[in-house]
C-alpha cells in the first residue's frame, strides 16, 4: 500500500476516463482506498511506481458480464465444485484484465460478490443481477419441450442461477423480489428473443409493458432499475414504455428508436465483441446478421445523443478475452471513444460515476497501466498481459513491470 504516506503512479500519460486530452508523465496519488492528488509532487515515503512508458486509465468497467454463467448445456452438467471453481476463476480473470468492476447480467448469485469483497476470491466490484427474469419459452428458458418449467431444476442456489422463468406480472414481482433477496444489486429482464434462443426468434417481443412495468416498480422500491436485453425495436418501445432504464445489446435500433431512449434517457450497452469468440457453427448466420446490426447500432445511438456504454457479454469458463470489446468498439467510434464507454459511461449507467470511471480527486483509487498507448494500438485491451498493473480500491492486485 505504500503506508500513510500512500502511493503514487508516476511517469504513465495519463488518459483519465473523461474524453480529455492525454496528459503525458502524468503523476497520480493515492492514499487508502482515494486518489488525493492528480499532477502533485509525491508526498514524502510515499510508495512511487515508475510507469514510464505506460499509458494510465481509470479501472475499466464490463457492464454486461457473466462471470457465473458456466454450464452453457453443451456438456454433462458441471459439479458445484467445478462451477465454483470456475466462477472464482473468471472473477480473478476480470480483474487481471484491468476490469475493477463488472455489473453480472445473469449467472452470478450475489454470495460471488461477498466472497469477493471479503478478500476470499479476487475479482473486481461485483453488481450482481441474479437470475435474468424470463417468460416461458423466451430468452433463456431451456427447460426442455417436454418438461413442465416447474418440474425442471435450474441453478445452484448460493453460486449461479442464469434464467428465471415467470409469467404475469405477479410472478414477475415475485421473481424480482426473490433476486434481490439473493442479493440483486439491479434486475435483467428479457424483452426480445436472442441469438442463443432455443424456442423464440431475435426479433420476438417478450414480456407484456404490464410485466416489465411490475419489474421496474420492485426495482425502484430499493432505489434501483432494470435492464433489458432487447435485441427487437418493439421490445425497447415496451421497455420505454414501462419505465425500463438501460437496454442490452439493441442491435436492430433505429433513429426513432434511439430519438425515443435518448428523450428518456435510457442507456444503450451494446456487446460487439462476443461475436467473435461465440463459436457456434451452427449459429454463423444469425451471429453474421446481429453483428452488422448492432455496429450500425452503436453509430445510431451515438448520434442520437444515447449513452452508449460497454460490455463484452462473454460466457463459459476461462473468460480471459475481456478487452476485446474494447478493440472492437474502437473500429466503430475510435480508441478514445471506446475507452470513455468502458470508463465513465460506464460508471454513469451503473449509477456509480461519483465513485468510480474517471482518474479524478476524490474517487476510488481504480486504477490501470497498459504497456504502449492504446489509442494508437486499441488492439492491446485483447491481451491482459499487455494490462501491467491493476490497482482497485488502492491496493495493487497485480503488478508485472519488468
Amino acid at each position: 500500500m505504500g503506508g500513510e504516506a500512500g502511493l503514487v503512479l508516476s511517469g504513465a500519460t495519463l488518459i483519465d476516463g473523461t474524453g480529455a486530452d492525454p496528459v503525458p508523465s502524468a503523476t497520480v496519488h493515492t492514499l487508502g482506498d482515494r486518489i488525493t492528488s492528480v499532477d502533485s509532487p509525491p508526498s514524502p515515503g510515499a510508495r512511487v511506481l515508475d510507469l514510464s512508458g505506460c499509458t494510465l486509465l481509470p479501472g475499466l468497467i464490463d457492464a454486461h458480464s457473466h462471470l457465473g454463467l458456466i454450464d452453457l448445456g453443451e456438456r454433462d452438467p458441471l459439479s458445484p465444485a467445478r462451477t465454483a471453481a470456475e466462477m472464482f476463476r473468471n472473477a480473478e480473470l476480470c480483474l487481471l484484465a484491468g476490469h475493477t468492476t463488472a455489473r453480472d447480467l445473469g449467472g452470478a448469485d450475489g454470495a460471488l460478490t461477498e466472497v469477493i469483497e471479503a478478500g476470499l476470491v479476487p475479482g473486481p466490484r461485483l453488481l450482481p443481477s441474479g437470475p435474468m427474469l424470463a417468460q416461458s419459452g423466451g430468452h433463456g428458458d431451456h427447460t426442455p419441450s417436454f418438461l413442465d418449467r416447474h418440474q425442471h431444476y435450474a441453478g445452484l442456489p448460493g453460486l449461479s442461477h442464469a434464467t428465471q422463468t415467470c409469467d404475469g406480472p405477479e410472478e414477475v414481482r415475485r421473481a424480482a423480489r426473490h433476486a434481490f433477496r439473493r442479493g440483486a444489486t439491479q434486475l435483467k429482464v428479457a424483452a426480445s428473443g436472442g441469438v442463443l434462443s432455443r424456442t423464440a426468434g431475435i426479433a420476438d417481443t417478450q414480456f407484456t409493458v404490464a410485466e416489465l412495468r411490475a419489474a421496474v416498480e420492485e426495482a425502484a422500491s430499493r432505489g434501483s432499475y432494470v435492464t433489458a436485453h432487447a435485441h427487437a425495436l418493439q421490445a425497447i418501445h415496451n421497455g420505454l414504455d414501462a419505465g425500463v432504464a438501460c437496454f442490452e445489446h439493441g442491435s436492430f435500433l433505429d433513429e426513432e428508436t434511439a430519438a425515443r431512449m435518448a428523450l428518456h434517457g435510457a442507456a444503450l450497452v451494446p456487446t460487439l465483441s462476443i461475436m467473435d469468440v461465440l463459436g457456434r457453427p451452427e449459429l454463423a448466420d444469425r451471429i453474421e446478421q446481429v453483428r452488422a446490426a448492432t455496429y450500425n447500432a452503436v453509430l445510431v445511438a451515438t448520434e442520437a445523443g444515447v449513452l452508449v456504454g460497454s460490455g463484452s457479454d462473454h460466457l463459459g469458463p476461462g473468460q480471459h478475452r475481456r478487452g476485446l470489446e474494447i478493440t472492437v468498439k474502437a473500429k466503430v467510434l475510435g480508441a478514445m471513444a471506446a475507452i470513455v464507454s468502458a470508463t465513465l459511461t460506464n460508471a454513469r449507467i451503473l449509477r456509480l460515476d461519483h465513485e468510480i470511471g474517471s482518474v479524478e480527486v476524490g474517487k476510488c483509487a481504480d486504477l490501470v497501466a497498459v504497456a504502449g498507448d492504446p489509442l494508437a494500438e486499441p488492439g492491446l485491451f485483447a491481451d491482459p498481459d499487455r494490462v501491467v498493473l491493476v490497482v482497485r480500491g488502492g491496493r495493487i492486485v497485480k503488478d508485472t513491470r519488468t
